[in-house]
């Protein structure tokens, strides 16, 4: 299988238009010392993409003492490892909790609570472990209502949570927010969960770089892969410049990802655009008079925003949504994003926000993460569909991958392990989010 990627975007989307106005290229200097692939290379393991998952399984393999390369088409952290929102926090799958309990029970259901707490840990783990200063800072996540009835599903959520781990979560009324910091306008309380944390992604994904290379992984960029082939027990993958071998294969390139590298991806996976917006560093003053706590948060939409004050002053603020990627849609969703921005926190109308960019998340048919085999391919793996949680549950499966390699680690969940299903009319499959959008944003009112 060679040639040309079939993505479902605009080449907008996969080139660096869509991530010129990143906020967090502007806190790490450029990347320059991962090289293309210039010379024919054999290793044990081959990984595409060097985002989380892909650099979590190079550093978990590198560690038990297996060859590894790691192919990206730019540089290590340029898809959504270096630019999202910055949440190590709970999450992974987009099927309810109910659905969840239907599919696998309650002890697969339990099971995958306790491996997104997981996940949460072993980013926790690496940072220290790896000295990786990535700004980490607030405890926990806070989820906002945005509509009164909302707080009593909060509630109930709150003693799920408390029974689950073992934590307290901290119902917060509406005429409670104040005093915690969470300023804004339509909400009408929030439930405060003291697990994860905020980071910058781009300094942890290049953390998560300098620590492969440093276990002995060998990592390079602007190297494409455009085909792959079975040959003697090995597979073959062909970028512009050389070609390597190796005896394992893993994908790892999540809503990056092409039909047909390799072709079983097709149709089983579905990439959504997520937006951000940063403000100019904010005054002290305008800081009191709109939210100022430090906690990662979001709320309670379908279609939903998820914002957070950052250590250096600034404000981020983001939300999911888009058919297209073209530079003219790009722009009717900056007027969207900004609308909904200020909306939400009047009294920055007026601040300026230079920075906007997007990138692409990944859903599954399934609605849940998956982490195993590619059916077809002997000592092929791909991991995928984080659903917006990629930060954490991107790393961890990455950690998993190499457990399948090794024979060491902690099992798959049964959730996880379920094959990602096809959408029916694989080609058509972007259609489907514009009927989806409509229909959230209904329930949302």
């Amino acid at each position: 299988m060679a040639g040309s990627l079939e993505r479902l975007y605009e080449p907008e989307a996969y080139g660096p238009e869509a991530d010129t106005g990143n906020y967090w290229r502007t806190t790490v200097s450029n990347v320059s010392d991962f090289p293309a692939l210039q010379d024919p290379l054999t290793a044990d393991v081959a990984v595409i993409g060097a985002g989380y998952t892909g650099l979590s399984a190079a550093l978990h393999l590198a560690e038990a003492g297996h060859d590894v390369v790691v192919l990206d088409a730019e540089a290590p952290a340029w898809g959504a490892s270096g630019r999202n929102g910055g949440f190590a926090c709970l999450g992974g799958a987009k099927a309810s909790d109910k659905q969840l309990i239907r599919q696998f029970g309650t002890t697969g259901f339990a099971e995958f609570e306790q491996t997104k707490r997981a996940a949460v840990d072993l980013v926790a783990g690496l940072l220290d472990r790896h000295g990786i200063d990535a700004d980490r800072h607030s405890d926990g996540e806070v989820v906002v209502a945005h509509r009164p009835q909302d707080m009593q599903g909060l509630s109930a959520e709150a003693n799920h949570l408390a029974a689950m781990y073992g934590v307290k979560p901290n119902l917060i009324q509406k005429s409670e927010l104040a005093d915690h910091g969470l300023v804004g306008s339509g909400f009408h309380g929030a439930l405060h969960l003291p697990l994860g944390f905020a980071l910058n992604p781009r300094k942890y994904a290049l953390g998560l770089a300098g620590a492969t290379k440093r276990a002995g992984a060998r990592i390079f960029g602007q190297s494409p892969v455009t085909g792959i082939a079975a040959q003697d027990g090995q597979y073959r993958l062909t970028t512009p410049q050389a070609d390597l071998r190796a005896r394992h294969l893993v994908i790892a390139t999540n809503g990056y990802s092409s039909d047909n590298l390799p072709r079983w991806l097709k149709g089983r996976y579905l990439p959504v655009q997520s937006n951000i917006i940063v403000t100019r560093q904010l005054t002290k003053a305008e800081i009191a008079a709109g939210w100022h706590s430090d906690l990662m948060a979001y709320d309670t939409r379908n279609l939903l925003h998820y914002f957070r004050l950052l250590p250096e002053g600034r404000f981020l603020f983001g939300k999911r949504g888009g058919i297209r990627a073209d530079m003219a849609s790009q722009a009717q969703m900056l007027q969207s994003i900004r609308a909904d921005f200020a909306a939400m926190f009047p009294m920055w109308a007026d601040v300026e926000t230079p920075n906007f960019w997007s990138g692409l998340a990944c859903l599954s048919r399934n609605l849940t993460p998956y982490a195993g085999p590619v059916t077809g391919m002997e000592n092929a793996y791909v991991a995928m569909a984080y659903h917006g949680n990629g930060v954490s549950m991107g790393t961890y499966s990455g950690m998993l991958l190499a457990g399948l390699i090794t024979g060491k680690g902690p099992a798959v969940p049964a959730v996880m392990r379920r094959p990602l299903d096809r959408f029916p009319f694989p080609s058509l499959r972007r259609g489907y989010l514009r009927p989806a959008y409509n229909w959230y944003q209904f329930k949302d009112r």
